[in-house]
């Protein structure tokens, strides 16, 4: 006694019902949509802990450890660029504060 073939329509409608039963997805075209690797665990929080935390600027280590006396260098040359540059009236001109101030070197008529 032989098996009768069973239609492609039943078959797809049992593998309807049974991607609703599991909650799989249906994709009788085996079409490669991703979900696999949509599914999976996210790696990036472990592959994070295997690197040491991110040291930010030299102003955030200060914040950090307010006890120690952090240099910077960078900061320390321009720091001393801008006093000699006051030394010889080169620095930039300071802001103005009031509208009367401003109005000063304003365009004359």
């Amino acid at each position: 006694m032989a098996i009768p073939p069973v239609s492609r329509a039943r078959v797809l409608d049992l593998m309807k019902v049974q991607c609703k039963v599991f909650s799989t997805t249906f994709n009788p075209e085996r079409i490669r949509i991703g979900s696999r690797i949509l599914h999976q665990r996210l790696k990036g929080p472990s592959v994070a802990s295997y690197y040491p935390p991110r040291i930010g600027p030299i102003s955030q280590l200060r914040k950090l450890y307010p006890n120690f006396s952090v240099m910077d260098e960078q900061e320390e040359d321009w720091l001393e660029h801008l006093n000699v540059a006051k030394s010889r009236g080169k620095s930039p001109p300071k802001k103005k504060r009031t509208a009367a101030e401003s109005k000063k070197f304003s365009k004359k008529r």
